[in-house]
């Protein structure tokens, strides 16, 4: 994975765009909460092979990491804390945001087709 680059990462973005596309996206701090502080709440978000349309995508950040919106009819989804991207495999994307120590805090992926299991 590389540092966003704010340009490459929307013209991916924009390329899966009135496209129907599986989405992945997880949030957590885990483990990682619980061994600092013992009073720590566990949070975290997961779906994986969401099936949706968006209309519009949108990146936005200051250089030090960055949020990802995608506008659906109904709604939105989005992803803040992004750090990181690539494209991988069938032309899959992925953004990823972790934290000062390397640990993933956050992850976006979207993909024509279904992610494995």
């Amino acid at each position: 994975m590389k540092p966003i680059e704010i340009e490459k990462v929307q013209q991916a973005l924009d390329s899966y765009s009135n496209k129907e596309v599986y989405i992945h996206l997880e949030t957590t701090n885990g483990a990682y909460a619980n061994h600092l502080d013992a009073n720590a709440y566990t949070v975290g978000a997961y779906i994986r092979n969401a099936k949706v349309t968006y209309k519009q995508a949108k990146i936005i950040g200051d250089g030090n990491s960055y949020r990802v919106g995608l506008k659906m009819e109904l709604g939105w989804i989005y992803a803040e804390g992004l750090t990181d991207w690539t494209i991988y495999q069938e032309n899959q994307l992925l953004l990823a945001g972790h934290d000062r120590e390397g640990r993933l805090m956050v992850a976006l992926e979207v993909s024509e087709t279904p992610f494995q299991q």
